[in-house]
């Protein structure tokens, strides 16, 4: 008599928000608008069901760059304004990790500020979260450039004479193919754009209008909630460049939510793999073949 052995199923793990949570006590300031923005971090991870082993978060320096720390992926706390590029670099190595870029307007807009605009005509697979908060929290309270002209900080006591920097329109004007606008206490809209970034095959910037409190006053999440405008609601169409473009020059831009533009296009990791493929094909050079190439 044959008995038939059972082999037993392979359990599936389900990934809950909790799993996403580092030991890492946060220090960030009570109230502070980063809370929304690691907290949809969280939920996007896990509506996508995303192993913590194969992400990687790569920040630079400031206040909303110590969120890779509160994750319990990979995490890289490097240096100031080179969050893209290092996030570039980590997913040449790997292109089968998730990699996330996340950093302030200080870190993204001013010195790191050059760096956008090669990752867009690149197109690299990764995803950039930007917490904008209109000042530098971290070194306590200086201007940044996305501070509204006007604006008394620590270091312009007498207002700000400077215009402030509009990102969406800088993103929308280097060719980035995925772009949103969120608000950090919305973590519903703000979760489901990170998840639609992750999955959007290129550089997706997704900018996060995350008030800081300590220096910028508890009323603003208040006064943003009255004004938002929800672009979906509107009949924004994403697909059409021209819309866009008006969304990003409206006096009202920076209170503009949801997704702005999208444009599916051929990812920097995708053509990399079709030069793979011709130099596999055409083999390996010897080296003195290689050094031909320099006699004179």
């Amino acid at each position: 008599m044959s008995v038939e052995t059972k082999v037993p199923e392979t359990a599936h793990t389900v990934y809950g928000v909790k799993d996403y949570k580092s030991d890492l006590k946060s220090i960030w300031c009570p109230g502070c608008g980063d809370f929304g923005v690691v907290s949809s971090v969280y939920k996007a991870l896990a509506r996508l069901q995303l192993p913590p082993e194969n992400v990687a978060i790569i920040s630079g320096i400031g206040c909303s760059s110590r969120l890779p720390g509160y994750v319990a992926t990979y995490g890289f706390n490097s240096i100031h304004g080179r969050a893209v590029p290092i996030s570039t670099g980590v997913k040449l190595a790997n292109p089968e990790l998730t990699v996330l870029a996340v950093g302030g307007d200080g870190d993204g807009f001013s010195i790191g500020g050059g760096h956008i605009v090669h990752a867009a005509r690149r197109n690299v697979d990764l995803t950039y979260v930007i917490m904008d908060n209109q000042v530098y929290g971290l070194t306590k309270g200086q201007y940044s450039p996305t501070t509204p002209m006007g604006d008394v900080s620590t270091s312009t006591t007498l207002g700000s004479i400077e215009s402030p920097l509009n990102p969406m329109l800088l993103c929308l004007s280097y060719g980035v193919g995925f772009l949103a606008q969120c608000f950090s206490s919305d973590t519903k809209m703000l979760a489901e754009m990170i998840a639609d970034g992750i999955q959007y095959p290129g550089f997706a910037v997704i900018n996060v209008i995350s008030p800081c409190p300590t220096f910028r006053g508890h009323d603003q999440f208040k006064t943003i909630k009255e004004v938002a405008v929800d672009l979906e609601e509107e009949g924004h169409d994403p697909s059409n460049f021209d819309m866009a473009m008006k969304v990003t020059r409206r006096p009202d831009h920076q209170n503009c939510f949801g997704l702005i533009y999208r444009e599916d296009k051929p990812s920097y990791h995708a053509r990399l793999e079709k030069v793979r493929e011709r130099s596999r094909a055409r083999g390996v050079y010897e080296a003195a073949d290689v050094l031909k190439q320099f006699d004179v």
